[in-house]
């Protein structure tokens, strides 16, 4: 099997995370990987802040409705995009999307974590000092895990359709 495809059908969302720092090189390669994603017009609206500083964590955990577990991350990634970009979703999707595929190719777990127009945006984006031209896309908590999440995917059967449903 192809090992990009490999990664795809291996990830899984995992909250649980062993207290083992991710080096800053791959963070910084994982952040890449978001930076290179596709964007509607190539306009790349996205700016990302990682956190790794405890405390940090335990304050963008607190904000988030569903992210309790984003304390015991090795780090935190937030994916902002432009608020006048169309787009906005759709290319912060696609980022996140690429940070948690390249998180799993360095053997790291993740959990994608709603930002968009929550309670919470904008408490997160002023936490983290980001400018109000940007909004909240999604958290990201990435770290290293020994768990193993065996939720169960609907089989392709069920979600493919050809030609017409």
């Amino acid at each position: 099997m192809n090992e990009v495809v490999k990664v795809l059908k291996e990830r899984r969302s995992i909250r649980d995370y062993l207290s083992k720092p991710i080096p800053r090189e791959i963070l910084e390669d994982i952040i890449d990987c978001g930076r290179l994603a596709p964007s509607a017009n190539n306009v790349q609206p996205w700016l990302f802040v990682v956190v790794t500083e405890e405390g940090r964590k335990r304050e963008l955990a607190g904000l988030a409705t569903y992210g309790k577990f984003i304390a015991s991350a090795a780090a935190c990634v937030a994916v902002f995009c432009e608020k006048d970009n169309p787009h906005l979703v759709e290319d912060g999707s696609a980022a996140t999307e690429n940070i948690i595929i390249a998180a799993k190719s360095y053997g790291i777990d993740s959990c994608w974590v709603a930002g968009y127009r929550r309670q919470y945006s904008d408490a997160v984006r002023k936490a983290l000092n980001v400018p109000e031209k940007y909004e909240l896309v999604s958290l990201v908590a990435l770290g290293y895990s020994d768990k193993n999440a065996e939720r169960p995917k609907k089989q392709l059967n069920q979600v493919l359709h050809w030609e017409k449903y």
